[in-house]
């Protein structure tokens, strides 16, 4: 199998199966056993396909006869994949794109006029590479939205949210390429020897310029292939996410209840700043998530963690205020993770409708596992309004004994004197997310050790 066509096989699965492309690309990849190279060219087509994808139907609708949405999905896919190789990567001829995506049709269609269709329209494309029609810019939202392939809705969104001309870096940052980024587990290793570890197989190494053990990779291969990631001496995670976890103000000896904790970060990042000391709950309504969960934490080699499948909706008997912390990272829309999950900004306004009510119901429940005097830390990995400050802003209407707390993070966030802080990605290079530190009324924070 070819890099091409274990990006075709996966864009057909999300298209016909709503599959997830990275969970899909890997399965893909490890089952055509790709090498490095062609595993990350595979990868760059299918996430570059839905970077691009409402750009990529603009162009070939204006060279097709037939309505895109008519086409059967290996067709059209094939025909993104040879569009996108033409105008996003440069290094491969157009012709050679063109030839590709044709074998491909030929390949996996069963109609034998398919194959010269995807040739005749690419062919067309490629007389006209340098002549292009141009997008209408007299509607700006539009415009964007077109050229940056987000539904318009998302767009309007967002630059409701953001001041004004900010919404267009928002967007060229959804679309750029994500580094991977490691937490160190410190429980284990200096973040000196965990770099060592990795340089010596090949992997180029930096700091993160603000984030203390915190550290970004290039050409990693398959990061699970590395011995610093067998040994446990580090973690896969997002800056934003190791930042709410920071927001908590956790200390050694804490009983904290990570109440929607697959796949397991949050969890990890806790244990590691109490010094795996305490008594950590990483919870999941899902029982094979737990053993997720529960495979990390053998691999760190952390003690303080148990996992157990909870639904964070339903009470829990006997919990009730026996938590020092409890961390609310609740199920969102995604919309601030759009850079690693390029799918998810095609969701409609009615997939998404739910959600504050399930995030409310899940905050109104775990919030009685806070002891008095404790912690309830809040969080998503979205951009909304709607799932962030006004989830928040009902929760404190109907629980007075809850208030707000200032709280302080490293690098250019600094303190949050309101309580409530979104990372918007464009500003400071993380994933999007909102945090929200909420105190209860009662003792005294107490520190345990």
């Amino acid at each position: 199998m070819s890099a091409r066509e274990a990006a075709l096989l996966t864009l057909v699965a999300m298209e016909r199966r709503k599959a997830w492309s990275n969970g899909h690309m890997k399965k893909v990849i490890r089952e055509a056993n790709l090498d490095r190279r062609d595993a990350a060219l595979a990868t760059r087509l299918c996430f570059g396909v839905l970077q691009n994808k409402l750009l990529l139907d603009y162009y070939l609708q204006q060279y097709s006869t037939m309505k895109l949405m008519k086409m059967e999905s290996k067709v059209l896919c094939s025909l993104r994949l040879g569009l996108y190789q033409m105008l996003f990567l440069t290094k491969i001829p157009p012709n050679a794109a063109v030839s590709e995506s044709v074998e491909l049709t030929k390949k996996h269609c069963k109609n034998p006029r398919a194959a010269g269709m995807v040739n005749g329209i690419l062919r067309s494309i490629v007389r006209h590479l340098d002549e292009l029609p141009t997008i209408d810019r007299s509607d700006p939202m539009t415009y964007l939205s077109l050229l940056y392939s987000h539904p318009k809705w998302l767009v309007e969104e967002f630059d409701r949210a953001l001041p004004t001309g900010e919404v267009e870096k928002l967007l060229q940052w959804d679309n750029s390429e994500p580094p991977v980024t490691v937490q160190v587990n410190t429980c284990r290793a200096t973040t000196s020897e965990v770099i060592a570890s990795l340089e010596e197989e090949g992997v180029t190494v930096r700091k993160h310029p603000w984030l203390p053990d915190c550290l970004v990779l290039t050409g990693t291969g398959d990061l699970a292939e590395r011995t610093a990631y067998r040994g446990g001496l580090l973690y896969a995670q997002d800056p934003a996410a190791r930042l709410a976890v920071l927001a908590a103000g956790l200390a050694p000896g804490q009983k904290v209840l990570d109440a929607c904790a697959a796949p397991g970060g949050k969890s990890f990042a806790a244990a590691i700043v109490m010094g795996d000391s305490g008594e950590i709950r990483a919870c999941d309504i899902h029982a094979h998530k737990k053993c997720l969960i529960e495979a990390g934490v053998h691999r760190l080699g952390l003690t303080s963690i148990t996992a157990q499948v909870l639904d964070g909706k339903n009470p829990k008997k006997g919990w009730e205020e026996t938590f020092d912390t409890v961390i609310a990272d609740v199920p969102c829309s995604g919309l601030g993770v759009i850079r690693k999950k390029p799918e998810i900004r095609y969701k409609s306004p009615e997939e998404l409708a739910d959600l504050p009510r399930v995030q409310r119901d899940i905050l109104d429940n775990v919030s009685r596992y806070v002891r008095p005097g404790g912690l309830l830390l809040y969080s998503t990995c979205t951009l909304r309004r709607e799932e962030n400050e006004e989830v928040v802003r009902g929760f404190l209407e109907s629980h007075p004994a809850f208030a707000l707390e200032c709280f302080t993070l490293p690098g250019p966030i600094g303190e949050v004197a309101e309580g409530v802080c979104t990372l918007w990605p464009q500003r400071v290079e993380t994933d999007g997310f909102f945090i929200a530190r909420l105190r209860r009324a009662g003792s005294e924070a107490v520190t345990h050790g």
